[in-house]
């Protein structure tokens, strides 16, 4: 008889790949990720599936935003452009961890969620998901969000 899948199963299945892939990624270029190991991580299309460039900028940002990734055209392989919360052009140690986050996004789209950013920036950066979901949300509050004020941090 055949093992029928469901969404669930799917979920889980993708969830734990995050989590691996993001393992992989430490064990290539860590176990330190700064700022010279991200530009290396977004160069590398077995650890980020399309082009990927930074800008620091707040235009295409929410308030309380500190990173969104944006599709350069109609589709995927067009690139992103992940744009930064200025605040951190001066704190390039903690872009990593902000852009960690979203890349599950550049490779995953949709699919993936926010538990699913939080499990692969831990695992990258070796750190544990409460811990790396700590750090974000003292990130997002340099933006001028307040935990709980309307910001999109997620926190």
């Amino acid at each position: 008889m055949p093992v029928q899948l469901t969404s669930e199963d799917a979920r889980q299945s993708l969830s734990s790949h995050i989590a691996t892939r993001g393992e992989e990624i430490r064990a290539k270029f860590g176990p330190h990720i700064g700022w010279r190991e991200l530009l290396q991580i977004l160069e590398d299309r077995e650890a980020v599936r399309y082009p990927c460039e930074i800008v620091f900028s707040a235009e295409k940002l929410n308030p309380g935003e500190f990173a969104y990734p944006m599709c350069k055209g109609e589709k995927p392989e067009d690139g992103f452009t992940i744009y930064v919360h200025p605040v951190f052009k001066l704190q390039l140690e903690e872009v990593p961890g902000l852009v960690l986050y979203h890349l599950v996004v550049v490779n995953y789209g949709d699919f993936a969620t926010s538990d699913d950013a939080e499990a692969f920036g831990a695992a990258v950066l070796g750190m544990t998901k409460d811990e790396y979901y700590d750090n974000l949300c003292s990130l997002a509050d340099q933006t001028g969000c307040s935990s709980g004020e309307g910001c999109d941090c997620g926190c």
